[in-house]
């Protein structure tokens, strides 16, 4: 039996057999509009809430919300606790992914395992990871104490466990789009006399340059946003060790929803304007777009 392409006109031969063709009409009706039906309900849906709480009462008491001297203290503290971890996951991931991409070493895959350890552990137990190194009964507690050091229930410790979430997020990102493009340019910059931080300034740095600000937009977002190891390093000081997620949850346990969903709809704008950056950045640079990997990075 044999399948035969049917041209302009002819009938098919007889016993051939037809080529398969794409789904279409109902089928293809069906999966577009379930698809829409779940963005509407679990995306689009939150949001319009988010905003229609926040300013269920008027701009008046929206902005009164923005303006408290405790949200402006958790939006100080958020910003501050991102502001120090980017830069720093933003080295780390640089430096994982030039390692990983460009050189051959023992234990390698121990770095990429080490590298996505923070995707497996939940936020919670990262926090609790931390207690129990830096808390007063602590491995290092007592030592931390007699020099009055602290980093538990202080702004440190938020840094910490905010670094450890965040920091396979630009890593993540570089380390394909490194791998994808070899070392042959490198060499040949090398080979021409081009030192080595020239040749990463002059060479490697443009060929990742889409990849680095997507990364670091991704960490920047779920900096300002992780909720999990924050809250159970900081101790919930008003005004002192409360990022933004936390002041919100404070806030809704106090049965002040309008205050909380105005907070909320800060961190909402931060999503939509991550969305919005993240699709220019691919616009410029498809090939940043996500792709399944095969499996592990090797």
């Amino acid at each position: 039996m044999s399948i035969v392409r049917d041209g302009p006109g002819s009938a098919p031969a007889p016993g051939a057999v037809r080529p398969r063709r794409p789904v279409r009409g109902l089928a293809r009706s069906l999966l577009i509009t379930a698809a829409l039906i779940y963005l509407v309900l679990f995306l689009i849906l939150p949001f319009v809430i988010v905003f229609g709480q926040a300013l269920a009462h008027g701009l008046a008491t929206y902005w009164a919300a923005l303006v408290d001297p405790m949200a402006v203290a958790a939006i100080r503290l958020t910003l501050t606790v991102a502001l120090v971890a980017v830069p720093l996951n933003l080295v780390f991931g640089v430096a994982a992914a030039w390692a990983v991409a460009k050189y051959e070493f023992r234990g390698k895959s121990a770095l990429v395992t080490l590298i996505d350890l923070p995707f497996a552990v939940s936020p919670v137990i990262s926090g609790l990871i931390y207690v129990l190194l830096f808390g007063a009964h602590g491995w290092f507690g007592p030592w931390l104490a007699a020099h009055d050091i602290k980093v538990m229930f202080a702004v440190p410790g938020i840094v910490l466990a905010t670094v450890f979430v965040t920091f396979p997020l630009v890593a993540r990102e570089l380390i394909p789009l490194m791998q994808s493009q070899g070392r042959d340019e490198e060499e040949t910059a090398l080979s021409l006399g081009a030192t080595g931080w020239q040749t990463f300034v002059r060479v490697t740095l443009p060929n990742i340059r889409f990849g680095l600000l997507y990364g670091v937009l991704l960490c920047n977002a779920r900096a300002m946003g992780e909720f999990g190891a924050v809250s159970v390093v900081s101790g919930h000081i008003r005004g002192l060790t409360n990022t933004m997620p936390l002041h919100i949850e404070i806030l809704y346990n106090e049965y002040n929803a309008t205050a909380a969903f105005a907070v909320a709809s800060l961190l909402a704008l931060l999503a939509l304007v991550t969305l919005v950056a993240r699709a220019a950045l691919e616009r410029q640079a498809p090939e940043l777009r996500r792709k399944p990997l095969p499996g592990p990075l090797p």
